[in-house]
């Protein structure tokens, strides 16, 4: 199995059997790079029944119709099996509302913004054909990913991006958040509240910034609602921006000389979420080792870190989950994940080896897979991975 041990800050060491292939965890679906297909946009949630439901989109040179595939598991996590398909789904986040189903992105790469619902857990879904039946936006583009969703102050709030800013990736990307009542019908258009739309300014960072995007809409222990998100800089690759959003959803704001905050791994896609037991901040992260430094850091993603935070602004390192020592075609990256009592449950996009071929580079995954760190808040740096 794979072993990280960590002392202090300061050396990742691997050691692994010899006969090893299967990636950690256990393997939702299974895509060998001969396909030329990759998986992407891992995104996880529970039924009220208990049951799990996972889903991801196809990426790569044979993708063509935005398919979004569902699996479903109802034995907490051992076992997964397909639901469905659908066409015309990108880049999204899978939630509950009032005990039911949501899957809310796009409807194409840099299509419209679209959401989705389902009544029979994830087997069959509404369809986005107007603005009364889950088109939100019907211009475009639009990017997006499985990002947190948060119920807070009688609204359920989604961070968002458009790319109709100037450039190409990273640079066009314009973030704002969405959100609207508790009690509103999801599927209309008119139901959410829109904030402002934030482009990037090139001078920030020292003109090393090359873009935001895929926020965390989270609320702290003020009440107070922020957008925290990936940050594009090349240097290090750790910092996040810090977007303010006022209480009527209506306005973003960015102070470029307090927004930007050091994050671990904060040039890739991470998640945030509050825990009310520890009273703590948690996410996983694509953390880069001391020994894995030097390279590209958007690119490297090797590692899973867990890491938290008492106020958002400070994050530190509380374990490493995963590690492999080859950064060009192993990544643990994207996850998604949710607490359940003492554990986090997750999914990942996982880039490993196969023995047919393996991974095409550490971005194209070939694998969704599903993670229980169990006694989460009892980790510490010492201890090698637990991960199910």
């Amino acid at each position: 199995m794979l072993l990280c041990i960590t002392t202090g800050l300061t050396s990742c060491i691997h050691a692994a059997t010899a006969d090893e292939l299967a990636p950690p965890g256990v393997i939702i679906d299974h895509l060998p790079q001969s396909t030329d297909l990759y998986v992407g946009s891992p995104a996880i949630a529970v039924l009220p029944n208990g049951d799990y439901v996972a889903s991801h989109d196809l990426f790569g040179p044979h993708s063509t119709d935005d398919i979004t595939r569902v699996f479903g598991s109802p034995d907490k996590g051992a076992t997964w099996e397909l639901l469905t398909e659908i066409k015309g789904q990108e880049w999204s986040s899978l939630f509950v509302h009032r005990g039911e189903l949501y899957l809310m992105g796009t409807s194409a790469e840099y299509g419209h913004c679209v959401i989705r619902r389902s009544a029979d857990g994830g087997k069959t879904w509404t369809f986005p054909s107007g603005p009364d039946s889950g088109l939100l936006f019907a211009d475009g583009p639009y990017h997006s990913a499985p990002v947190p969703v948060l119920i807070h102050d009688g609204r359920i709030w989604r961070g968002m991006e458009d790319a109709q800013g100037p450039g190409n990736w990273g640079s066009h990307f314009r973030t704002f958040m969405m959100s609207a009542s508790l009690d509103a019908d999801l599927l209309k258009a008119s139901s959410w509240t829109s904030t402002n739309r934030l482009g990037r300014d090139p001078a920030w960072l020292d003109g090393k910034f090359g873009g935001w995007l895929e926020g965390n809409v989270v609320a702290t222990l003020d009440g107070d609602i922020l957008n925290i998100l990936r940050v594009d800089y090349h240097p290090e690759g750790g910092k996040a921006a810090v977007v303010k959003v006022s209480t009527d959803g209506k306005t973003a704001s960015f102070d470029p000389a307090t927004g930007f905050i050091d994050f671990p791994g904060g040039c890739k896609k991470f998640t945030i979420r509050y825990d009310t037991v520890s009273e703590r901040y948690w996410s996983l992260t694509n953390y880069i080792c001391p020994r894995d430094k030097g390279g590209n850091p958007e690119r490297t993603r090797n590692t899973l870190a867990l890491t938290t935070s008492e106020d958002l602004r400070h994050w530190s390192l509380r374990s490493i989950v995963l590690y492999h020592p080859d950064v060009k075609r192993t990544g643990f990256q994207y996850v998604d994940w949710l607490f359940e009592v003492d554990d986090i449950i997750a999914v990942c996009r996982t880039a490993h080896d196969d023995g047919v071929g393996g991974a095409h580079n550490c971005h194209d995954a070939n694998y969704m897979t599903f993670h229980r760190i169990r006694k989460f808040r009892e980790r510490t740096l010492e201890e090698p991975p637990r991960s199910a």
